[in-house]
């Protein structure tokens, strides 16, 4: 996994969610899994909104806007782990 991989969300409808508090719960359909997350995912996500393929450093930019993420070079490393953990639950995809 590399900073310079792009993900975008996973296509429309496929995820269904409800916030409970601090907490989501994100259905995602083709596999029948409810997950329970919560922050930073739903905040990932939602600078995800415009369905178009994101690198690590255009969610770092965007989620810079409302959030103190601290140094980049510390920033950079976790949003890319989230990346990579949403990933693999089927919430987003890579691209090429």
């Amino acid at each position: 996994m590399t900073v310079d991989q792009r993900y975008c969300r996973e296509g429309e409808g496929n995820i269904l969610s409800r916030t409970l508090g601090d907490i989501g719960l994100l259905y995602h359909r083709p596999s029948g899994q409810t997950h329970i997350v919560i922050s930073p995912v739903p905040e990932i996500l939602e600078a995800m909104e415009d369905d178009s393929p994101v690198s690590v450093g255009d969610l770092l930019q965007r989620l810079s806007r409302r959030f103190d993420l601290g140094p980049q070079e510390t920033a950079l490393p976790k949003i890319a782990a989230h990346l990579a953990d949403m990933a693999a639950l089927g919430l987003i995809r890579a691209v090429a």
